[in-house]
């Protein structure tokens, strides 16, 4: 495993189908740092609401409401204000479309700008991903904080590895490949859940 560097990355962004990694748009040239790349925050968001039912229901269980009856949808323009709230869920995506060839992994984190504000993001993507980056934004502090659309407010980090990997799950399309918007949970949607249930009723 090795951490691409500036000069390997833009060899990537040019390079032939097979190794070709895919970025779009870069909106500045001061994106690309020394070992890493800045991302943008993008259009579309879902918000968190309060509900009248006590929790959120991941095991389909007789009365059960659809994830996604729990997060409202809403979108801004570029250069728009977003308020973040404290103790808040919110879920988008990156401006850019990421494109990995399949020996690269990459990790995502905040800036240190919006780690500072109490906006910390951790999450990565494995080999051949196709889509806009998903983030799960949540306000740690106590002040709402105002985001602007096209902010470059994460960055990321690309690894290449010695063995190429396919972008599957045990055989399966993974549940979040190739969106552009951001997309709720798909936890209800696990194959585990029908193998507990099943457990539960033999005992």
């Amino acid at each position: 495993m090795t951490l691409l560097v500036r000069d390997t990355v833009n060899e990537r962004l040019r390079a032939a189908a097979d190794h070709a990694l895919i970025i779009q748009p870069l909106l500045d040239v001061d994106q690309l740092g020394s070992a890493s790349l800045d991302l943008r925050l993008g259009y579309d968001f879902l918000v968190s609401v309060l509900t009248r039912r006590p929790s959120i229901d991941v095991g389909r269980s007789a009365d059960y409401r659809a994830i996604g009856s729990y997060f409202q949808e809403t979108r801004r323009e570029l250069g728009e204000r977003f308020v973040l709230y404290p103790n808040q869920v919110v879920l988008t995506t990156t401006l850019e479309y990421v494109g990995l060839p399949a020996d690269c992994y990459a990790d995502i984190s905040a800036r240190s700008s919006y780690n500072r504000l109490g906006v910390p993001i951790a999450t990565w993507l494995q080999p051949g991903f196709r889509g806009c980056v998903p983030l799960e934004l949540f306000n740690h502090g106590n002040s709402p904080i105002e985001l602007v659309v096209g902010c470059r407010m994460c960055q990321m980090r690309l690894y290449k590895l010695e063995q190429p990997q396919q972008y599957v799950e045990h055989g399966a399309t993974r549940k979040y490949y190739g969106d552009v918007r951001p997309k709720v949970s798909s936890a209800d949607a696990d194959r585990d859940l029908a193998h507990l249930d099943s457990i539960r009723s033999v005992n």
